[in-house]
């Protein structure tokens, strides 16, 4: 009764009073369930401690899956720009919300996804509730919705992206068709890559070529980092890949 009462007060309000590590924010009243998660230090102080490893006031920030933006709003404190992309509608709509809510005007979001060209792709949540976070194209559902796709290179080549330092890739499984698309650019400008991956959305006969297509795809970064502590190319290949949803840090 108290949690209804609450959410009700914040939407009567128009935002929750919030912060992420510890920086503050007015964020959507529709997700305060997830900000007090956030405000409380309990959502991937991993993620957190990536952004203030990689990013600076002279560098920007490439978030590729944003979802409802705690890591947008959070780069946007700590970058000069910050570029990215979120096709789920639901989402985007609450993520272009939170930018407003904070008067925030250095980030250049995009409800789009990317591919490996301009088209129409179907999407819809492996959670089944559109805006969840877990849309992905690897489950075109009659249930989900359309997203426009663009290609990388097309976005590469109309873009300034020399100043990025961190790019976060976390789409769901789309992972491993879309980052072969980004390689050439990584090798030539060798920005730190927080990626997620997501092998269970795969089949499972798939899964340990397209983990080791990826880890030799990533295999030109130095270091590789994964969220449990791993360490190497390896762990992209390891079981905890093949059957969880880990995070990695390559540099």
């Amino acid at each position: 009764m108290l949690t209804q009462a609450r959410k009700m007060f914040y939407r009567a309000r128009g935002y929750y009073a919030g912060q992420l590590n510890g920086e503050p924010f007015r964020l959507d009243p529709y997700h305060s369930k997830f900000w007090r998660k956030a405000s409380a230090g309990d959502w991937e102080p991993e993620t957190f401690a990536a952004l203030d490893t990689h990013l600076a006031r002279d560098r920007d920030y490439l978030d590729i899956g944003a979802w409802i933006g705690p890591t947008v709003l959070y780069g946007a404190r700590k970058a000069r720009h910050v570029w990215c992309f979120e096709p789920d509608p639901t989402a985007f709509r609450h993520l272009a919300w939170n930018l407003e809510l904070n008067g925030i005007n250095n980030v250049s979001a995009f409800g789009v996804a990317l591919s490996d060209g301009i088209g129409i792709a179907r999407m819809a949540s492996f959670g089944g509730e559109a805006g969840d976070s877990m849309t992905s194209l690897l489950n075109p559902s009659d249930a989900g919705t359309d997203a426009l796709t663009i290609a990388w290179d097309d976005f590469a080549a109309a873009t300034d992206l020399s100043r990025v330092s961190l790019v976060k890739m976390d789409i769901e499984g789309a992972e491993f068709s879309v980052l072969p698309h980004l390689v050439p650019w990584l090798k030539e400008q060798r920005p730190a890559l927080y990626l997620s991956t997501h092998a269970p959305f795969l089949p499972e006969t798939e899964r340990d070529r397209r983990l080791a297509e990826l880890a030799d795809l990533l295999s030109f970064y130095g270091s590789c980092r994964e969220d449990k502590g791993g360490e190497g190319i390896e762990t992209l290949t390891n079981g905890r890949a093949k059957g969880k949803f880990p995070t990695f840090l390559l540099s």
